[in-house]
């Protein structure tokens, strides 16, 4: 039978409890790595249904976005302080990439950030209309809520290829646009996303096929507005 003496015993429950300590401080060696890592999905995969289906959302976030911050990594594995970057001022300040890793930043980056906001704005019990200041900003730009949803939804129906479509704070102002693949509106000066709609076919082929415009009738089912509210505001004080 095997035999443990006090001092052993001692021994080896203090070095437990130190790697529990540092555990629970994050301070692994991994953690100390420079790099971006899949935000979690805010809320669980069936959570948006029936507008967007589980297995939609489990493939999107868990395997799309993940490929794009894999290979954002990758493009910037020589350069720890970009690394390091919360992933809005990469972004912002892309010209400070290296020109060897800029393209893939753009891609990968784009993608990384457009998700990370695309997760955000939506939410269980979503749609409806805005309230507050947010409402009146949609207003005093485009006349009525309605003519907002129909301009945001034409800029989303007939965004050729794969894209985004958006509403965005420039000037103080609230702009719709859309942009192609992973664009970011943030490597446009003094533009702040506030909401976007991803229109890949990755983000609607397994329910609506290529019914694009159906996807995105339902998809101002999950709109979590005051997300997009507080988005809103955080984007008027960085203004």
């Amino acid at each position: 039978m095997l035999q443990v003496t006090r001092r052993e015993f001692l021994s080896a429950s203090a070095a437990s409890g130190a790697a529990l300590t540092i555990a629970s401080l994050g301070l692994g060696a991994d953690d100390k790595k420079p790099g971006f890592t899949l935000p979690k999905l805010p809320y669980a995969y069936d959570a948006l249904e029936p507008h967007i289906d589980a297995e939609t959302m489990m493939i999107h976030h868990d395997k799309h976005h993940q490929a794009y911050v894999d290979n954002l990594n990758k493009a910037l594995a020589d350069q720890p302080n970009l690394l390091s970057q919360p992933i809005d001022q990469l972004m912002r300040h892309i010209a400070t990439v290296p020109d060897k890793a800029r393209q893939a930043v753009v891609n990968n980056g784009g993608g990384h950030a457009n998700h990370t906001l695309f997760w955000e704005i939506m939410g269980p019990g979503g749609g409806g209309a805005p309230q507050g200041e947010l409402a009146e900003a949609i207003d005093a730009a485009f006349g009525s809520f309605d003519k907002f949803q129909t301009a945001l939804s034409t800029a989303w129906a007939t965004r050729f290829g794969s894209g985004w479509g958006w509403l965005i704070l420039e000037g103080g102002k609230l702009k719709v646009l859309s942009s192609a693949n992973q664009d970011s509106p943030l490597m446009k000066a003094g533009q702040t996303p506030i909401l976007g709609l991803d229109v890949w076919e990755h983000a609607y082929y397994l329910k609506y096929r290529n019914k694009r415009p159906d996807y995105i009738k339902a998809w101002w089912n999950v709109v979590a507005w005051n997300k997009v509210g507080e988005k809103f505001e955080a984007a008027k004080r960085e203004a």
